[in-house]
């Protein structure tokens, strides 16, 4: 069965706000911040990579016809807020933000590939829009973003966005590259969680 990706991202973005968003009210609370900055900074991270790809495409930001979004957002943020220790046991920040960054990269990989852009522009949005919010979050809450670290976050977007771009422009039924990418970026950044797998470091 085909599904379009118009559906598709009626579902997944949602979810990946509310994930992203999740981590970023547990970051808040971690900084003691009030409520209003914890649902701040929650929605900067859960839309903030996808806005800034929407501007560099020059298309409409997503979440401004799209409510549902920035109420899963502040959803997250409020539960961070007032749930944060029974969350916070779970251990939720990178696991939360693994699934994020799946989601939304392949989402930004696919919004842009719907548009006409070649493959390697269609891979750098994805890159752009898995990993733009959790950056934003870090460098608002003071902390190391994760992307600069050697630690595999971006890279596990760069896959999943270049499997997906593959499959997309191959042919193979958007539902279908779509899943693919987004369970190759989980299943790789889940890995490296796990596992402790990271990338080479510069020695001084």
């Amino acid at each position: 069965m085909i599904i379009d990706l118009d559906l598709i991202l009626t579902f997944v973005n949602p979810i990946g706000a509310f994930v992203f968003a999740l981590s970023g009210g547990i970051v808040a609370v971690r900084n003691k911040m009030d409520i209003f900055g914890a649902v701040v900074l929650a929605i900067i991270t859960a839309v903030g990579g996808g806005t800034i790809r929407d501007i560099i495409l020059n298309q409409p930001v997503f979440w401004l016809s799209d409510p549902l979004t920035i109420w899963c957002a502040i959803a997250g943020g409020v539960i961070a807020f007032f749930l944060h220790s029974l969350v916070d046991a779970l251990k939720p920040i990178r696991w939360a933000d693994a699934v994020g960054l799946a989601i939304f990269a392949i989402a930004g990989a696919a919004k842009t590939a719907s548009l006409g852009h070649d493959p390697l522009f269609v891979v750098i949005m994805g890159v752009l829009t898995g990993t733009g919010g959790g950056v934003l979050r870090d460098v608002v809450a003071n902390r190391d973003p994760l992307l600069l670290k050697e630690d595999i976050y971006a890279t596990a977007a760069l896959v999943g966005a270049g499997l997906y771009a593959v499959l997309h422009f191959s042919g193979v039924p958007e539902s279908w590259a779509f899943a693919s990418g987004m369970l190759v970026a989980f299943v790789l950044r889940g890995a490296a969680l796990i596992f402790g797998w990271h990338l080479p470091k510069s020695q001084p």
